[in-house]
């Protein structure tokens, strides 16, 4: 009886990083309409994802050990970060929200970006700049 045990344990062990690697947050995410979906490192920059790697505002992380957060489509991932003059690590939530777009959950705070898509609408107007209201 003890076999059957520890084939199931060991299933149920191996299914969940398998899982949690099936679900992948890559891609450009804006945090606004106004935000162009361009990946730059600055300010007002698209946040980035790519091959488990964040590429944020000044910081790059990258996103290890993945627990899948049960019930949700919802990743939980260590963060090994470094920015300008400093290097960090810290825990995330990756989740898919309801409309397609991403929570990310850190540190006491949760951001919405949605989605970038591959081909953006051209003539969108995002700016005031670009309706001529400008400083």
């Amino acid at each position: 009886m003890g076999r059957p045990i520890y084939v199931i344990a060991t299933a149920t062990v191996l299914a969940g990083p398998a899982l949690a690697q099936d679900l992948s947050f890559d891609g450009l995410w804006r945090a606004n309409p106004t935000v162009e979906c361009v990946y730059t490192g600055g300010d007002g920059s698209a946040l980035k994802i790519e091959d488990r790697v964040l590429y944020g505002a000044e910081t790059t992380c990258d996103m290890t050990n993945p627990v899948n957060v049960n019930e949700m489509e919802a990743i939980l991932y260590d963060m090994e970060c470094e920015a300008e003059d400093d290097e960090f690590q810290d825990r995330a939530m990756f989740m898919t929200a309801a409309d397609g777009g991403l929570y990310l959950i850190w540190n006491g705070f949760a951001f919405k970006y949605e989605a970038c898509g591959d081909d953006p609408a051209l003539g969108t107007v995002t700016t005031s700049d670009q309706v001529g209201i400008g400083e």
